[in-house]
């Protein structure tokens, strides 16, 4: 448990929060919302010790282990990335050292033989009490769950982009298996796989998390409770993130109510006092509602930290009917190929997520359309009276002059309108006064993107290529440029690991794969209901296609090993043993899950039940369906694979 009083938190004359009074509890997934700048990450490197807070405490539990993913990925680029993650149970990793340089003899200990089988002993004790001994396996799993490939596993962390360091950072902190979690945007970098991987994980684990993540969809599915960073303090509320909006706006209302009754109050007393003061027949009559009104209290409303900007794309003109025609386009990076013979047309008015998992090319085919990369071969052509605006995903590479400022990178392309055309512009965007001349160098990642966005907005394009758009966004903008771009009458092409922000646009899903391009006309929702989202895992669908090549191959040639004919026999002995355990396993969730749902609708349980034990059978509830859905799967699968040993027989 953590208890959290009266903190505060101020950077010069701004307050970010104050008077903050939470109790945070083991079981719970918090989620950390709130605007750009509001304090949430602040908050956050104040519970890890990072930062001090100008007032109040923090009282944690008694060994309790903080796990927290920090930024710092170069720290040790030349270890394996393998040992960076078992790293994460401290203990655990440098017991296992030591023991292996023993072994080795790189290390003796003093005193000879003895003392060195007596400080084997120990070691030994230490890791069978920790669980060490699955230290490994359990860091290989994380790390393949987080969509490294487990053949890189042995390979020094430099060989990784700055993207995947971080995801063996997250695994880092996660095979530590602390008590409390603090995760700051651990959904950046991820593809829809590793996300989804990710949730599951949370979704099961037992300690306390706490969350700050931009995604939407991921917030909803973990979070069983929301910390509101607003209003200069921090607020929680029981649920996810659409049940906090709705109950925010909920108690709004009812302050808004409540305000607005006091005020008809004192209208209506002070319109008495008015109309009768001066008669002596009501004069004590009107001294009372006098003081009547002294003791009515009118709260003040206060001022919300969360702005959205206004975004609105028009276009100077309506392109032709066919917009773009992609042939055949291949590309490779050394020895890499990311694309490979990728063709397929957009028609006016279309709305086009390109899907995929992290390296399949999606950023490089939008780079190649705008003409900043050029294929190996292939071609693309635009239609008629096409006008094409891009947002790169990193967007301050489109920002190329560090000294240029907000106002000078918009006005830029609109030379003959004047300044304050453009000041408008850009107070759309929510920069107002010498904001707009400060040199971009000096900018965040959101206001960077919003400065991109203002530029786009005046470009007035009938094609819009957007790569990854809602990265250093917070949810506000996010659901504003939704809503602009839902409103957006010209072609969209997007990327986006945001599953909501995709749910809510895409009329269309070309999905990249390590077998091809896969087409579907139709939504997000549509195409998950058809597709699910195991397709995105790159090293899942070449290392099937390959066993399905090797098999193939074995089964026309006739020359599986003994080997392997003597495994795959083991394999189909011991298949209807697990599919029995794992249908015993289901049963035993639904049947638990059917027990608890029996004890809600008893009447009178909530009355005589405490709180506490509520909460308890709702988090047991939430753990039953993860391992009913995580058996299920597995399940699934053995079903599958028994049904393929039968074909062959």
């Amino acid at each position: 448990m953590i208890v959290v009083s009266g903190l505060a938190k101020h950077y010069g004359p701004k307050t970010l929060f104050e008077g903050v009074q939470l109790q945070l509890n083991p079981g719970h997934r918090y989620g950390l919302v709130g605007a750009n700048g509001s304090g949430k990450t602040t908050f956050l490197k104040i519970l890890a010790g990072d930062e001090a807070a100008d007032a109040g405490s923090i009282s944690f539990g008694k060994q309790l282990r903080l796990g927290v993913l920090r930024q710092d990925q170069f720290a040790a680029d030349d270890e394996r990335i393998l040992s960076v993650a078992m790293r994460g149970d401290a203990e655990v990793f440098a017991a296992l050292e030591e023991l292996d340089a023993l072994a080795r003899g790189e290390a003796p200990a003093a005193g000879g033989a003895e003392e060195l089988a007596e400080r084997m002993a120990s070691l030994n004790e230490v890791l069978a009490r920790l669980d060490g001994y699955t230290l490994e396996s359990r860091a290989r799993e994380t790390l393949v769950g987080l969509g490294i490939p487990a053949e890189a596993l042995e390979q020094p962390l430099r060989t990784l982009s700055g993207g995947f360091k971080l995801r063996v950072l997250l695994a880092q902190v996660l095979v530590g298996r602390p008590d409390v979690l603090l995760l700051d945007e651990p959904t950046n970098h991820l593809d829809i796989l590793s996300i989804r991987w990710l949730e599951r994980f949370l979704q099961g684990y037992a300690g306390c998390a706490l969350v700050i993540s931009h995604d939407r969809r991921f917030l909803d599915a973990v979070s069983t409770r929301t910390l509101d960073v607003d209003y200069e303090t921090i607020t929680e509320y029981a649920g996810n993130y659409t049940q906090f909006l709705v109950e925010k706006a909920s108690t709004r209302e009812r302050k808004e109510a409540e305000i607005a009754r006091a005020e008809r109050q004192i209208a209506q007393k002070r319109a008495f006092v008015e109309r009768f003061g001066a008669k002596a027949t009501k004069a004590r009559q009107a001294q009372s509602r006098l003081k009547q009104i002294e003791k009515i209290e009118v709260a003040e409303l206060a001022q919300s930290s969360r702005r959205a900007p206004n975004f609105s794309f028009q276009q100077e003109r309506p392109s032709g009917k066919d917009v773009l025609a992609v042939e055949a386009v291949s590309k490779a990076y050394g020895d890499k190929r990311v694309l490979e013979g990728v063709g397929f047309q957009v028609r006016r008015g279309e709305r086009v997520a390109i899907i995929g998992a992290n390296g399949i090319g999606k950023s490089t085919l939008l780079k190649i359309l705008v003409g900043r990369l050029q294929p190996d071969s292939g071609s693309y052509e635009w239609g008629i009276n096409t006008k094409v605006s891009y947002f790169a995903q990193d967007h301050h590479e489109l920002l190329s002059d560090p000294k240029t400022t907000p106002l000078e990178y918009v006005w830029e392309i609109c030379p003959m309108e004047p300044t304050t055309y453009v000041r408008g512009q850009l107070g759309r965007m929510l920069f107002s006064g010498s904001e707009v001349d400060k040199p971009v160098s000096t900018l965040s990642g959101g206001e960077a993107a919003r400065v991109v966005f203002a530029r786009i907005a005046v470009e007035r394009p009938n094609v819009l290529i957007l790569d990854e758009p809602t990265n250093h966004l917070d949810l506000e903008t996010i659901d504003a440029l939704a809503e602009a771009l839902q409103s957006y009458e010209g072609t969209l092409l997007f990327v986006s690991h945001d599953r909501h922000f995709v749910g809510r646009l895409a009329t269309r899903i070309i999905d990249l794969r390590a077998d091809g391009l896969h087409d579907f006309p139709g939504t997000y929702e549509d195409y998950l209901a058809r597709d699910g989202d195991d397709h995105l895992d790159v090293e899942a669908v070449v290392l099937k296609a390959k066993r399905e090549a090797q098999a193939s191959k074995g089964r026309e040639d006739g020359q599986l090993s003994w080997e392997e004919r003597k495994r795959r026999e083991n394999r189909r002995k011991a298949l209807p043993k697990q599919r029995d355990r794992l249908l015993a396993e289901i049963d035993a969730a639904e049947k638990e899950k059917a027990e608890i749902d029996a004890r809600f609708a008893e009447p009178g349980f909530f009355e005589r039940t405490s709180p506490e034990e509520v909460a308890a059978l709702q988090r047991r509830q939430e753990e039953l369906d993860a391992i009913a859905e995580r058996t299920m799967a597995e399940w699934e699968a053995v079903e599958t694979e028994l049904a393929e040993f039968e074909a062959e027989a």
